[in-house]
């Protein structure tokens, strides 16, 4: 039997941390003197990352990007108590591992993710966990899915990358992988959930 792979993204998947990462980003814009406006910047975020929000925030304003996402990272690392769990998270890690699928993260938090999960006792359900710090390019390269890949020796047609954003289907495509998400696309390869709940569904055929 071909082995499963779960490739799980946390914010917005299994973490519900927006809040706090809003909260960081005020911080941060607020140390800067920048107008913050929460709902431009949860669009923005939520369409194409924080990464992106503090380099065009630092392009218009000739500030320096890495000092920006030193401070936010800072202040999102102080709320950590903040980000809780989405629902079925837990449940759903434990129905993958007690069906041996093979779990992995791969998220662009940084290496505070460690933090987040061992907080939550959660980090012993994944084989590794690879963030902004592991060295990779950014999602939707899919440098990271082809290492875990090639590591782990998985196959393509049977792993899964978990999220919630359309630059996730991406990551999935791009790296010739499956995608299940949050959201509709047009990616062949993408299957939509409402909740995390709906995930042992998908693979009922298999148990």
């Amino acid at each position: 039997m071909q082995k499963t792979a779960f490739i799980w993204d946390l914010d917005g998947t299994l973490l519900d941390s927006y809040e706090a990462i809003l909260s960081g980003i005020e911080e941060t814009f607020c140390q800067f003197s920048i107008l913050y406006d929460k709902e431009k910047v949860r669009d923005f975020i939520l369409k194409y990352s924080v990464q992106d929000l503090l380099e065009q925030v630092a392009e218009e304003r000739n500030l320096d990007a890495k000092a920006l996402n030193q401070v936010r990272a800072q202040s999102l690392a102080e709320k950590n108590v903040q980000v809780v769990l989405m629902p079925g998270a837990r449940e759903v890690l434990v129905w993958a591992d007690e069906a041996k699928i093979l779990q992995f993260v791969y998220t662009h938090k940084g290496d505070n993710a460690f933090t987040i999960l061992r907080d939550l006792g959660l980090e012993s359900f994944f084989t590794e966990i690879l963030t902004s710090q592991s060295g990779f390019s950014r999602k939707p390269s899919p440098e990271a899915a082809t290492y875990l890949l090639d590591k782990y020796e998985l196959n393509p047609r049977t792993t899964y990358y978990m999220g919630d954003r359309i630059l996730d289907v991406e990551f999935a495509q791009n790296s010739g992988i499956q995608s299940i998400n949050f959201l509709e696309s047009s990616y062949e390869g993408n299957q939509r959930i409402q909740a995390l709940a709906d995930i042992p569904y998908i693979f009922e055929d298999e148990q």
